[in-house]
């Protein structure tokens, strides 16, 4: 097997002084304290809201998108936060949105069968794209290199690479999946594209950056019918654990950390944890600073209701903290860049977002 290689990827160390500066030379626990609520945002209250992001490199400005059929634009700083804008045009439920690398568009996929491409900075739709199988767009990721293109999951189990500005789907950029495509994920250069969907499996492609082409990799069934709810690559863990990683979520009561072994994206498990995920498509995410940091660490929604953070490089007692406050089960969550706030999102529509508790 080719040990995989991202040479264009900085691998922290431990002499990352200024890295360790800036994420807090205290322990993971200490480092993910948080105070309580800094606001709660029902705008989307009674449906659900699958998805919540902060924009990129951006400490204030977070968007969500919701059942009801609308993306809304917030603004957390000046006090109080403010919903800027609602993005409304899909007749159907927002099941997926992405921000543009410079966050001046947003994409997403609706149950509408469409995808729709947003200005932020006004709230125009730019086009609206149907999507080429006339299905249930159920997720969508922007190609990290090349942000014209999008790649997008339908109901009936394709993944189509589209050109945002031409509206069209890129040739060869399809691939058939066993079933309904639920989650998508790039890896840092953009060159392997992971996919998952409602049958257990994980699909690897490798992306052709000259046109956008997809060719099928390798194929990991993680349980045979229990759905993949979300995919998380990252090149890097931490100085401790250097190896490329997946973050996935699965209808298995566990969320599942896999190492990325060669350059096809051959995937094996290296740790699980225990949190509550049946039925809800739950998402879990990669913490932005914590590869400078002693240990790692994650943060997932639940079925339970709470936020569960965990340390994926310590072999007992991996929970490192437990957030409490949303009435419904917690569908996705984000923190934005400096991770001073996370955000995350409920079945019923509420949206918390979180302070970190100041040093």
């Amino acid at each position: 097997m080719n040990r995989a290689v991202y040479e264009d990827s900085v691998v922290p160390t431990s002499a990352a002084e200024a890295s360790r500066a800036m994420a807090g030379d205290t322990s993971l626990s200490e480092n993910y304290a948080f105070a309580g609520m800094y606001h709660v945002f029902d705008q989307h209250v009674d449906e659900a809201v699958p998805r919540v992001r902060f924009a990129n490199d951006d400490r204030h400005r977070l968007a969500c998108c919701s059942l009801d059929g609308s993306i809304s634009l917030c603004q957390l700083v000046p006090a109080p936060p403010t919903v800027l804008r609602v993005l409304r045009g899909h007749t159907r439920g927002v099941s997926d949105f992405a921000w543009s690398l410079s966050n001046d568009i947003l994409v997403s996929t609706s149950l509408d069968a469409t995808m729709r491409i947003w200005a932020s900075d006004d709230g125009r739709c730019i086009r609206e794209i149907p999507d080429p199988d006339g299905a249930e767009l159920l997720c969508c990721t922007f190609q990290p290199v090349n942000n014209n293109l999008t790649v997008v999951g339908n109901a009936k189990h394709n993944v189509h690479v589209m050109n945002i500005s031409t509206g069209k789907k890129v040739k060869g950029g399809s691939s058939k999946l066993t079933g309904r495509v639920l989650a998508l994920s790039f890896d840092a250069p953009g060159r392997l594209l992971w996919a998952g969907d409602d049958r257990g499996s994980v699909f690897s492609f490798l992306f052709d950056m000259a046109t956008g082409k997809l060719t099928k990799a390798k194929r990991l069934v993680v349980h045979e019918g229990s759905p993949v709810t979300s995919i998380s690559a990252r090149s890097w863990v931490s100085r401790e654990a250097r190896d490329p990683s997946l973050l996935i979520n699965t209808c298995l009561n566990k969320l599942l950390l896999y190492r990325v072994v060669d350059n096809e994206g051959t995937l094996q498990l290296k740790r699980s944890f225990p949190i509550e995920q049946s039925s809800h498509p739950v998402r879990s995410i990669f913490c932005p600073l914590m590869s400078f940091r002693q240990g790692a660490c994650v943060v997932t929604g639940s079925e339970d209701m709470c936020v569960h953070f965990f340390d994926v490089e310590r072999a007992a007692k991996a929970a490192v903290n437990k957030l409490q406050g949303h009435s419904a089960p917690v569908l996705d969550v984000s923190f934005n860049c400096d991770e001073s706030l996370l955000a995350s999102s409920d079945a019923s529509g509420m949206v918390i977002v979180w302070r970190r508790e100041q040093k």
